[in-house]
């Protein structure tokens, strides 16, 4: 060794010093070699999700028990796949002052069925349509035993138009069956297509009324029948360019159970049903309601923005307590929130403080979620039926005025029904519903 480092090196001391420097120089070479690897292992590591979403595989963390499916080889081609909301652009995104939307044209959109209608219609009126007097009602609710409950919206400053239909059976075509998963929804399919074809119905109804009195809304307001308001919605909700959602319970998509925008972002968001065959040439297959949602509003880049909303939807389902990791945590109606849309339900709540921390913790985030920080949520126990003297519970929580109008629906009459029913057509300018007697009397059950 000694003879042919000689040859290359002109002395023997340097030789001896290069025999010395060779072994720290592979060690060094060796050690930065393991580096390297480890940290592109970690880095493409972080693409797994990624090609297991665009190769079918299992997605990672684990898939829930009914996921959406997301088949979408343009989203791949072209990079609209986003887990960040697209931003607007900067000059637009700004919230805008109290005075300006009071010069505003408004529309409220309240859509659904109205199964706890006493809790929550008095605080839409008290949070949104007395918050902003000059906005405008539309109703699109389906006519079964709890539309009676409807009544209570003679209270609201101002009303366009109200429909209450008798739901019907929508033909599922090739798009429909190729973009929706009935997986996860009580109705399959035809569930999703019956609650957009509220949400576009109401679009319509505002379209319509529009072109009759020569204007157009400057923003679209889209709530739901049964959500529960328990603080008002500010005027940096308004953000001009971009769409508004609630942050949490997305279920792999966008969280769809509040939405508001100015009227060209609205009218991409509410148009559920007629967007379908769009979703299905950008190749968007098997998705559920709130994945359809978001890819409508990527494939229009329409920017949109999550953020925590004080309000929740009152659900009578039961689920299980603790909730699984792919489980439905319920929100105690006292909760401080924002609760952002999370299902919720008046009781007394067994999981506060530290122990709704280490149940949230469990709970993919992705899925069912709501922030629970500082002390904003109480879990409830909702594995059975609502406990016994819940109306004590939601009086004591929501306040005089509101129980006052439980209490009302709760003593109704159907003359006194009807007497509300007739207040409630001569302040709304476009009506269209079965005769104000059925409508009682399907919910009283007393014979005319």
């Amino acid at each position: 060794m000694m003879k042919k480092c000689s040859k290359w090196v002109s002395s023997d001391l340097h030789c001896k010093l290069l025999l010395l420097i060779l072994p720290l120089l592979s060690l060094l070479f060796y050690f930065s070699l393991s580096s390297i690897s480890a940290i592109a292992s970690n880095t493409f590591s972080t693409f797994a999700p990624l090609n297991s979403f665009f190769n079918n595989n299992a997605p990672v963390p684990p898939s829930p028990p009914h996921p959406p499916v997301f088949t979408n080889q343009t989203e791949k081609k072209t990079g609209l796949d986003r887990s960040e909301p697209l931003s607007p652009p900067g000059f637009l995104n700004r919230s805008v002052t109290k005075e300006e939307l009071n010069r505003s044209r408004i529309a409220v959109c309240i859509v659904g069925g109205a199964r706890r209608f006493e809790l929550t219609g008095p605080s839409i009126i008290q949070k949104i349509l007395n918050e902003y007097p000059n906005s405008d009602l539309y109703l699109h609710s389906p006519l079964d035993s709890n539309a009676y409950k409807l009544f209570l919206l003679k209270n609201a400053p101002r009303i366009s138009a109200i429909k209450i239909f008798k739901p019907k059976t929508i033909k599922e075509t090739e798009f429909q069956v190729r973009v929706l998963s009935g997986r996860g929804s009580p109705n399959g399919i035809q569930g999703l297509l019956q609650y957009f074809n509220l949400v576009e119905g109401c679009l319509k109804m505002i379209q319509a009324y529009q072109y009759k009195n020569n204007f157009t809304y400057d923003w679209i307001i889209r709530t739901r029948v049964d959500g529960y308001w328990n603080s008002s919605l500010s005027p940096e909700d308004f953000i001009p360019g971009a769409y508004l959602v609630p942050s949490g319970s997305s279920y792999g998509g966008l969280n769809d159970r509040f939405g508001l925008g100015d009227y060209n972002t609205s009218v991409v968001a509410l148009s559920r049903l007629s967007l379908i065959p769009e979703l299905d040439a950008a190749r968007y297959h098997l998705l559920n309601s709130e994945g359809a949602f978001k890819a409508q509003l990527t494939i229009h880049r329409v920017p949109y923005i999550s953020k925590r909303l004080p309000f929740c939807v009152v659900s009578d389902r039961s689920y299980d307590f603790p909730p699984p990791r792919f489980g439905v945590p319920v929100a105690a109606l006292s909760s401080p929130g924002p609760l952002s849309g999370a299902k919720c339900r008046p009781c007394t709540p067994p999981c506060t403080h530290n122990c709704v921390g280490l149940m949230m913790n469990t709970l993919y985030r992705g899925w069912s979620w709501t922030d629970w920080a500082n002390n904003t949520l109480q879990l409830c126990d909702a594995h059975a039926e609502w406990e016994s003297g819940w109306q004590k519970i939601f009086d004591q929580v929501a306040g005089n005025k509101l129980a006052a109008a439980r209490q009302q629906v709760e003593n109704l009459k159907m003359e006194q029904c009807v007497k509300y029913f007739a207040e409630l057509m001569k302040k709304t300018a476009y009506w269209e519903a079965p005769p104000v007697s059925q409508i009682c009397r399907l919910g009283l059950s007393v014979p005319v």
